[in-house]
């Protein structure tokens, strides 16, 4: 005999069940990916691999902000190219690298460090910059890290739970370390559209986040043109940062042997400190990048680097990584 049909009752609960087991399967998978893609934001930057394979990433201008200041430290304290993929991998990982001021128990920022363990106070560890060159200088420590797989090299820093969780992360992570550091030419874009949390913006704003990034010694040691600035320019906070010109909205930064870090080439430095602009376009109100020949507008459509055809100093130079030379130019919307 057909068993008897649940109840009105009864099919009442199991539907009620039903759509609550749907609803909370749609919260996760939310949940998912916000963590993952770094917010509410629609991805607004995007990366390109410079070889034949065609990778690409997209993620978002807060996420860009954070790569390139991991990336800056990393170049600065003369780490190569791997360890800043490592890096990356790391903080993709362990934050979606955003800087969270939350985690499992006391871990905090973007690689998730925990204040009680040694790696440095609450406001330490949620300074990107700090929190960075606290994770390159144990990355340093692990004998032959550049010959490891990814996940192992990470894994002895963090010493995670989940040991080989930073593997799916390596495709990205490359790809974005060989932009951010200069070794792919214009293979980072950003829409530019300004961001909702912006307070401070101009040159002064782009100083300071240079100085934050890279140090003042990297750029006292970069030369950075000094210009005019206009009678409603704001003094820098930090004397010995690069000044604004062209009316107080440029600053330019040579680019020079003086300039390079680690082996690295002019060109490669150059690059990457013009992504580093494009990067921070939206946290700054950046209008527009220029270098070696090439230019990145905010707000085109496809926000692609556009041939100039300028033959100025601060254009000059090949459109590889290895041989742009010049200056890069950085104008602010204000």
């Amino acid at each position: 005999m057909p068993e008897p049909s649940p109840s009105p009752k009864r099919r009442g609960r199991l539907l009620r069940f039903g759509a609550a087991c749907v609803v909370l399967s749609a919260v996760a998978g939310y949940v998912v990916v916000q963590y993952v893609t770094g917010g509410t934001d629609d991805p607004g930057c995007r990366v390109a691999s410079g070889g034949a394979n065609g990778a690409t990433y997209e993620f978002t201008p807060e996420q860009a902000v954070n790569a390139a200041t991991i990336t800056a430290v990393g170049t600065n304290r003369a780490m190569p190219e791997r360890a800043v993929a490592i890096a990356l991998a790391t903080a993709l990982q362990e934050s979606g690298l955003r800087n969270l001021t939350h985690g499992d128990r006391d871990s905090l920022g973007l690689f998730q460090q925990r204040p009680s363990q040694g790696w440095g106070t609450e406001k330490q560890v949620t300074d990107p910059a700090y929190a960075a060159n606290i994770f390159y200088e144990h990355l340093a420590k692990v004998r032959d890290y550049t010959e490891l797989p990814l996940t192992v090299a990470a894994q002895r820093v963090q010493r995670s739970g989940y040991p080989e969780a930073y593997a799916k992360h390596e495709p990205d992570a490359t790809v974005l370390a060989a932009a951010l550091t200069g070794t792919a030419a214009a293979t980072l874009t950003c829409s530019g559209r300004s961001a909702a949390t912006t307070t401070t913006t101009g040159p002064d704003a782009v100083r300071a986040a240079l100085v934050r990034d890279f140090g003042r010694d990297a750029l006292q040691q970069a030369g950075a043109e000094v210009g005019a600035q206009d009678a409603s320019s704001t003094p820098s906070a930090d004397p010995d940062a690069p000044a604004a010109e062209s009316g107080g909205r440029t600053v330019t930064l040579p680019v020079t042997e003086d300039t390079t870090a680690g082996g690295r080439s002019v060109g490669e430095r150059g690059w990457q400190l013009a992504h580093w602009a494009v990067a921070n376009a939206s946290a700054l109100r950046i209008e527009r990048v220029s270098y070696a020949g090439r230019e990145w507008v905010s707000g085109n459509t496809d926000s692609r680097w556009r041939t100039t055809g300028s033959t100025s100093t601060e254009a000059a130079g090949s459109t590889g990584a290895g041989g742009g030379t010049g200056s890069v130019r950085i104008v602010t919307a204000q």
